[in-house]
């Protein structure tokens, strides 16, 4: 799970127990625009084999972690995007990952594309 907007203390992603009242592991933590942080992680994509796929909003970049969470690779850059990613599809037969690029104009989405990569 994505956890972190706007003013919260702690943006990161989540896996947690199967009843949902225990984090197992996270990634993240304050806000920043280092490999171990986010600007707002809104969506995730899991592949065939657990690695995730992280939308970082405000950083504008998709990131690759492992099935425990570690970083592995920064998958989508800035330079890769002309807005913001707000929402992920990981196409498992394709090996594609389709990022929906949106504009946002006071936090809602006003014209977008969607943008796809091979991984």
């Amino acid at each position: 799970m994505c956890h972190g907007s706007g003013d919260d203390a702690v943006h990161r992603v989540c896996k947690i127990s199967a009843d949902g009242r225990h984090i197992i592991k996270s990634h993240g933590g304050q806000p920043g625009s280092d490999i171990d942080r986010y600007e707002v992680p809104v969506h995730l994509a899991v592949d065939n084999n657990e690695f995730v796929f992280v939308s970082d909003v405000y950083n504008r970049r998709v990131t690759l972690l492992s099935p425990t969470l570690y970083y592995i690779r920064q998958v989508v850059s800035p330079d890769d995007l002309k807005w913001r990613p707000l929402r992920l599809y990981f196409d498992m037969h394709r090996r594609r990952l389709y990022v929906a690029d949106n504009e946002l104009n006071c936090n809602e989405a006003e014209a977008g594309r969607v943008v796809v990569f091979d991984v």
